[in-house]
């Protein structure tokens, strides 16, 4: 049977699927860590990536016993790596949740108002963006500008490892700030903002079309698909029709759907990225998730497993306790040097509350960029998934389809960024659309929670509101 890799280069760890083409069945996997980042200077060493990725393989078989007939990379977007001429990194890549270039991102925006930006690139600049990135790059380190030949996202980065080539897709180019899903080209005049002078033209990859080949996997056997960006694989791996709406929980949160037209929300709420099918993909990213969790199970001296037993203790709305999560800033609402905040504290707390508060803080602060991506109130007939690490913890399963007043699918595969890149791999070798690749595989089911209809989901959603707008004023 023809075997195909799917790669998941995510902050925390490089995950790879070997799957069957034509079934989807998974074959074998393979793990390995990134090394921790601490925002807001959140950097990695890409060559770390590299190497996680071969220990990863090695553990799946890859190439060796699985030998792959063609393999995709998604990796986490926005990410600025700098090569030299001779094609070596010159400092350790800036990562999306990286902070320090805020203040570039608001110089940007006086260059440009947001509905300007908003109608050029599909987003406003935050300093996620790679644009910001840059523009910090300029600002502190000229030299590296100066010396810098290639500019590429953390997949490009991989994908030009493995044959050689820069190129990019359109999914994660979307993400750059410098790249139109609209009108499908780099906007150089956004890059001029940066710099005028820089050469961009000749540093930026080749965006390649959904199932473009990139290259042969040199040392190996396979062809290399394009690659994308994370959320763009996971939609991939759900399945994602339009009007289905997939909420992510990870080190970040995400909410996406997929449309068929191209959108500029000039808030900058929603950022318009285009999807790796040719279609657009809508969505709106929070930088707090796990590692709120992570950090009041540390407080309350329990595992994340523990927390969410302790929260499933306490009721809906947790006693009128609410955490806002920005713990190391917030992307949506756009707040890079917040911390976060805990209100409705009484004598009587009782460490179950907290947990709960937790839970419903990371899933509200979600839900409040969301609510821009569908109508209100939210159309009973549309598919919403729950995906990513979160996805595995029953509070949180709890939580979501309680706050939704919705039935949740949470699908059977939890590795759905590297499912997604497999699939990507599959329609490029077989000559297929991503709708029969995704069909054959039998993407898009999973179990289904329900939500509790006791639950006054207005009312939790709208003192998190309360709190939020205390917080930012």
């Amino acid at each position: 049977m023809p075997l195909v890799v799917g790669v998941d280069s995510s902050t925390s760890a490089c995950k790879v699927q070997v799957r069957d083409a034509e079934s989807g069945e998974v074959v074998a996997t393979g793990r390995a860590p990134h090394p921790a980042t601490n925002p807001p200077c959140s950097e990695q060493d890409p060559r770390d990536w590299e190497r996680a990725f071969a220990v990863a393989c090695a553990e799946a078989g890859v190439p060796g016993s699985h030998a792959p007939v063609a393999i995709a990379i998604a990796a986490q977007q926005h990410g600025l790596v700098a090569l030299g001429a001779d094609g070596e990194v010159l400092r350790p890549a800036k990562l999306w949740n990286d902070t320090e270039s805020a203040p570039d991102a608001q110089a940007l925006l006086a260059e440009l108002p947001p509905a300007a930006w908003a109608s050029a690139c599909g987003s406003v600049p935050v300093p996620s963006f790679t644009i910001t990135k840059l523009r910090w790059l300029l600002r502190c380190e000229p030299d590296t500008l100066r010396s810098t030949a290639s500019i590429m996202l953390p997949h490009d980065w991989l994908t030009f490892r493995l044959t050689g080539r820069p190129t990019t897709d359109r999914g994660d180019a979307s993400g750059t700030g410098y790249w139109s899903p609209r009108e499908s080209r780099y906007r150089y005049d956004l890059l001029g903002l940066v710099s005028p002078t820089f050469d961009w033209e000749s540093a930026l990859p080749d965006v390649l079309a959904p199932r473009d080949v990139a290259g042969e996997w040199v040392g190996a056997v396979g062809i290399v698909g394009p690659g994308t960006g994370d959320n763009m694989a996971a939609a991939l791996g759900l399945g994602l029709k339009s009007g289905d709406l997939a909420l992510s929980l990870g080190t970040s949160a995400t909410a996406f759907t997929v449309s068929e037209e191209p959108s500029a929300d000039p808030t900058g709420t929603v950022a318009g990225f285009a999807d790796a099918t040719g279609r657009f993909l809508p969505l709106v990213c929070t930088m707090n998730a796990s590692k709120v969790i992570t950090a009041i199970a540390r407080m309350l001296g329990v595992d994340e497993e523990g927390l969410g037993k302790l929260a499933l203790e306490a009721p809906p709305g947790a006693g009128g306790m609410v955490l806002v999560p920005h713990l190391e800033g917030e992307r949506t609402p756009n707040r890079p040097g917040a911390s976060g905040t805990l209100t409705g504290i009484r004598a009587d707390v009782t460490p179950a509350q907290l947990a709960r508060a937790a839970f419903e803080g990371v899933v509200c602060n979600l839900l409040e960029g969301a609510d821009s991506l569908v109508p209100d109130p939210w159309p009973t007939q549309r598919r919403v998934f729950l995906a990513g690490g979160g996805a595995r913890n029953a509070a949180f399963r709890r939580v979501v389809a309680d706050l939704t007043g919705q039935p949740v699918v949470v699908p059977l595969d939890d590795e759905l960024v590297a499912c997604g890149a497999a699939l990507q791999a599959a329609a490029v070798q077989l000559g297929r659309g991503f709708a029969e690749v995704s069909e054959a595989w039998d993407l898009g089911s999973g179990e289904i929670v329900e939500p509790d209809p006791t639950v006054d989901h207005r009312s939790i959603r709208a003192q998190y509101a309360a709190a939020l707008a205390d917080a930012v004023n």
